[in-house]
C-alpha cells in the first residue's frame, strides 16, 4: 500500500519528536515537515561538514530525509530521534566521500604541529559597521580553516561544535569509539589553530608590505624634501 502525500503543516506544534514520528507513523504524514523543519540545518551541517561540498550535502539531507521516512517504523526509541536521524545522514554522506576516495588519513600533516590548545575564543562583538566587516572577514576565514580540515576529523569537529552534539551522541552517529571521538576533535582543533595562525600570519604581513606606487610615491617625496633643503 502506497504511502500518502505530504502536505504541509499549517501551524507549528510543540509536540515532541517522539510524539511526532507516532502521529506520522498512525497516519498524519503531514507531521513529518515538523521533523524537517526542526532538523534540516543539523543534517546540511553534518553533511556538509563530511563532504565539503554544498550541492553534494543537499542531496545528502534530501537522502536521509527519503530514508528515514521509509524506515520510520524501525525507530525504537533506544536513542533520542535527533541521533537516529543524524546517524541516517552522517552514514550517507561517509559514504559518498568513500566513493569519491576524498577520505584523508588521521596521520595526514593536516594534525601535527601545534601546542594542543584549543583556537582562542573570538573577540566581543560591538556594534557598527566595522566590527560587522570584521566579523564576517572572521567567520569565512574560520569557514575556511575548517575546510581543510581532513574528512574524518571535521566531521566529529562539526557534530561536537557546530552541532553541540554530545561526544556519546557523535561517537553513535559516526560509528566511532567515545577515544576516537576525543581523540579527532583534539587533532581537528589542534590542526585549526595551527592554520589560523598561519593565515593570520600571512594576513598580518600583508598589511605591511611597502612596495609598488606606495614606495614610489615616498621616495619621490623624500628627494623632493632633500632637494627643496638649502645647500
Amino acid at each position: 500500500m502506497s504511502q500518502p502525500a505530504l502536505q504541509p503543516v499549517a501551524v507549528p506544534t510543540a509536540l515532541s519528536d517522539e510524539e511526532v514520528v507516532a502521529r506520522v507513523l498512525e497516519g498524519d504524514t503531514s507531521l513529518f515537515e515538523i521533523l524537517m523543519r526542526r532538523y534540516n540545518q543539523r543534517l546540511f551541517r553534518v553533511s556538509r561538514g563530511i563532504l565539503a561540498d554544498d550541492a553534494e550535502a543537499e542531496d545528502v539531507v534530501q537522502e536521509a530525509w527519503l530514508r528515514a521516512f521509509r524506515e520510520l517504523s524501525r525507530f525504537r526509541g533506544e536513542a533520542r530521534f535527533s541521533t537516529w536521524l543524524t546517524r541516517i545522514a552522517s552514514y550517507e554522506a561517509l559514504a559518498r566521500a568513500s566513493k569519491r576516495r576524498r577520505l584523508v588519513p588521521i596521520s595526514s600533516p593536516m594534525t601535527g604541529g601545534g601546542d594542543g590548545g584549543d583556537p582562542p575564543e573570538p573577540p566581543a562583538a560591538t556594534p557598527g559597521p566595522e566590527r560587522d566587516l570584521e566579523n564576517r572577514e572572521l567567520q569565512a576565514l574560520l569557514q575556511q580553516a575548517v575546510e581543510v580540515l581532513p574528512d574524518p576529523l571535521r566531521a566529529v569537529f562539526c557534530l561536537r561544535e557546530i552541532e553541540l552534539l554530545s561526544t556519546e551522541e557523535t561517537a553513535d552517529a559516526l560509528g566511532l569509539t567515545l577515544e576516537n571521538v576525543r581523540v579527532r576533535l583534539h587533532r581537528a582543533k589542534r590542526s585549526l589553530r595551527q592554520t589560523l595562525d598561519e593565515r593570520i600570519g600571512r594576513e598580518v604581513r600583508r598589511l605591511y608590505l611597502f612596495d609598488g606606487a606606495r614606495c614610489d610615491r615616498i621616495v619621490e617625496r623624500v628627494f623632493a624634501a632633500l632637494d627643496a633643503q638649502p645647500r
